[in-house]
């Protein structure tokens, strides 16, 4: 069974190979995959955003709107249509399966992302990229949404309000991941932001999400 995760890292497979490999991989043997890497862009998503969240402000008749920041709270797995997407991508970072430790998997990482379109920014996604660089014919394998649909999808994080943007502008800010303190199996992801948009002006934000 393949080691890789939602958003790669998910249920903190890698763990166990990274076990494996320090106690029983030879010197001149191979790791296959041997190289990962994870991406970010952003997308306009309103509609779903509106049924999945707006849903709650009327749940046949009753408020149950207090529900909606524990349903931002957690990433959707989804296969993201390509004509959402109003960013370019962005690596956030890049893992050599050979040497990378177990506590370089909790990591902090800065992201720039440069707007595509004229659009609204509804959601940050994270896919990934591993590669079978030891080939004598290399091999990648991405779960972009450019490229044919796997079943890892992708993983969408909603903002709690979207972003107004305008081509050539940019997105820049952080996001950090590490394992739940109480289930290592899940993620918590911090994201922050800051955009400064011929529309709306400096907007800046930082919202939890927990992949579970």
């Amino acid at each position: 069974s393949e080691w890789m995760g939602y958003a790669l890292l998910y249920e903190s497979m890698l763990d166990s190979v990274i076990f494996a490999r320090d106690k029983w991989l030879a010197a001149d043997g191979l790791m296959l995959p041997d190289k990962a890497s994870l991406f970010m862009l952003g997308i306009e998503d309103m509609q779903f955003k509106k049924d999945k969240v707006g849903f709650w402000k009327d749940v046949y008749g009753f408020d149950m709107s207090s529900i909606q920041p524990t349903v931002l709270a957690e990433p959707i797995v989804d296969i993201v249509p390509l004509d959402s997407v109003c960013t370019k991508p962005c690596q956030i970072k890049s893992f050599d399966l050979r040497t990378v430790t177990k506590p370089e998997l909790a990591f902090k990482a800065p992201f720039r992302l440069s707007v595509s379109r004229n659009d609204y920014l509804t959601a940050w996604v994270l896919y990934f990229e591993v590669g079978f660089s030891a080939l004598p014919q290399p091999v990648w394998i991405s779960t972009s949404p450019r490229a044919q649909a796997t079943h890892w999808r992708q993983a969408v994080f909603y903002l709690d309000r979207q972003l107004t943007v305008t081509r050539n502008e940019a997105v820049s800010g952080e996001l950090s991941l590490r394992q739940n303190h109480r289930n290592p199996r899940d993620l918590d992801f911090t994201i922050s932001y800051v955009h400064s948009g011929k529309v709306e002006g400096r907007k800046t934000g930082s919202s939890e999400y927990r992949m579970r």
